[in-house]
Order: C-alpha cells, then structure tokens, then sequence
C-alpha cells in the first residue's frame, strides 16, 4: 500500500488516489447486488507529483473523470493525470 512507503512520489502531473469503498446498502437499507456498482470516481489524494497545478493537497476527497485512471497493485488505489480531476470536496 501506498501508506507503507514513505519514499513512493509520483512522477509529473499524476495524482495517487485511495477509492472510497463501495456501498453495499442504499440509504434507504435495500442490499444492492455486485453487479449493481456504479463506476467509483470519488477517493482521497494520497500522493501528488511534483507538475500538478490542480489546487488540492494530501488528504483532499475528490471526485474525477471515471475512465481515466490507471490501476495499480491495489485495487482501491487508482494514478491519474491532474486534468482528470472535476472537483474536491
């Protein structure tokens, strides 16, 4: 995990997000199916390359364009370009 290496920094203008897990239940309580999962595109920053120019910092949640990160080792771990970022919350 990206937490375990304190040395791990991300090359340009990628970003190294950690996807919010998926929710199984609805607020209304009904159990949703795996196959019913919409794309996850919200997830915390925990790692900036050193040519971002979007305005966000470590920590930050942050919604971006669902089909343009690139998995990693870790499922919940996700690389993007900073111009896939739409908003932080």
């Amino acid at each position: 995990m990206v937490e375990a290496c304190p040395n791990f920094v991300p090359v340009t203008d990628r970003l190294v997000l950690k996807l919010e897990p998926k929710n199984s239940e609805t607020a209304g309580g009904l159990i949703l199916a795996d196959d019913t999962y919409a794309v996850r595109n919200v997830a915390t920053v925990l790692a900036i390359g050193p040519e971002v120019k979007a305005d966000v910092a470590v920590g930050d949640r942050v919604m971006f364009h669902c089909f343009d990160e690139l998995p990693v080792w870790d499922g919940d771990i996700v690389v993007i370009r900073d111009k896939s970022l739409l908003f932080k919350f």
